[in-house]
C-alpha cells in the first residue's frame, strides 16, 4: 500500500540530512506531495514536486509509480544505491542516468555590490521587471519559460512562496530567473533565456537581481544545476560547489 501523507512531517526522519529545498517544501506542506508506505512511522517515502521525485528510506516498488502516472517526464533522485537499482529495474530504457550539481547553502556568501553592478549594467534596450501578476499569467502561456511559474496554481500562491526577475525586450520576456518552488525560508531557482537572446549575459543579470531580492526578504535562493553551463553560472554568481549526485530522467514515452 502507498499513502499520501497528510501529516508530512511523519516522513522527516527518512529525509534527515538531505539539503534539497523541494523536499523541505513537501515536508512543510507548502508545495508538492509526500507519499509513504504507511501513515505512521514510515520506512519508505517519496517526495514529489513538479518534475522531481526524491526517494528515501527502504526501497519500495510501489512508491516508484506513486502520484506520477500522468507525467511523461520525471527526474528521480535515489537516496541510495539500492533505490537507483530499483529505478533501473522498473523503468529500464526509459531511465537515463545523469549527473547533477549541488551547491552549498551559504546565505552570506554573496557579494551584493558585485551583483548590483551586474544589474545596473543591463543594456538600455532591455527592461528588467520583478514578476508581477500580468507577467505570471503571460509566462504560463509561453512554453520555454513556463517552469518559472508552472508549479503555482494562482498568483496569490506565487506571492506567498515565489519570486522572480524577468528581462523583456519589446515587451516580451527574453530571459528570467524565478522560483521553480518555494518553502518557508527560500526558493529553488529556475533560470532560462530565450534561444535567440542567449550568450549575452542576460541570465547572469536575472540571477543577480533575484538573489538580491531574496536576500532583502531574508530568503535563501537555492541553486541546483542540471548541467555544466548552469553550474558555471552559479559559480559566477557566488555559489560554491557542494557535490555531484546521480539522478534519473524518466521519459515514459521512450521505448
Amino acid at each position: 500500500m502507498v499513502y499520501r501523507l497528510k501529516q508530512t512531517e511523519k516522513a522527516a526522519p527518512l529525509f534527515a540530512g538531505w539539503q534539497e529545498t523541494m523536499i523541505w517544501s513537501c515536508l512543510q506542506g507548502a508545495m508538492g506531495r509526500m507519499y509513504a508506505d504507511r501513515p505512521e512511522r514510515p520506512v519508505s517515502a517519496a517526495a514529489l514536486l513538479g518534475d522531481f521525485c526524491f526517494l528515501a528510506g527502504k526501497p519500495n516498488r510501489e512508491l516508484m509509480f506513486c502520484g506520477s502516472d500522468q507525467q511523461e517526464f520525471l527526474i528521480m533522485v535515489p537516496g541510495s544505491r539500492a533505490w537507483a537499482e530499483l529505478i533501473e529495474e522498473c523503468y529500464g530504457a526509459q531511465a537515463e542516468k545523469v549527473v547533477r550539481y549541488a551547491f552549498r547553502k551559504e546565505p552570506d556568501a554573496f557579494d551584493q555590490v558585485f551583483l548590483q553592478a551586474a544589474v545596473d549594467g543591463l543594456p538600455e534596450e532591455y527592461t528588467l521587471r520583478m514578476m508581477d501578476e500580468e507577467l505570471f499569467w503571460r509566462c504560463r502561456e509561453i512554453k520555454w519559460c513556463r517552469d518559472w511559474v508552472s508549479q503555482y496554481e494562482t498568483y496569490s500562491v506565487y506571492q506567498k512562496y515565489g519570486l522572480g526577475a524577468v528581462i523583456l525586450k519589446g515587451g516580451e520576456p527574453v530571459s528570467g530567473a524565478s522560483s521553480y518552488s518555494g518553502y518557508r525560508g527560500g526558493i529553488e531557482i529556475e533560470i532560462d533565456t530565450r534561444e535567440d537572446h542567449r550568450r549575452q549575459g542576460l541570465a547572469f543579470v536575472c540571477g543577480a537581481k533575484l538573489i538580491l531580492e531574496c536576500r532583502r526578504r531574508g530568503w535563501y535562493p537555492s541553486w541546483d544545476a542540471q548541467n555544466p553551463w548552469s553550474a558555471s553560472l552559479a559559480r559566477k554568481l557566488g555559489y560554491r560547489p557542494g557535490h555531484e549526485y546521480t539522478a534519473y530522467e524518466i521519459v515514459k514515452s521512450k521505448t
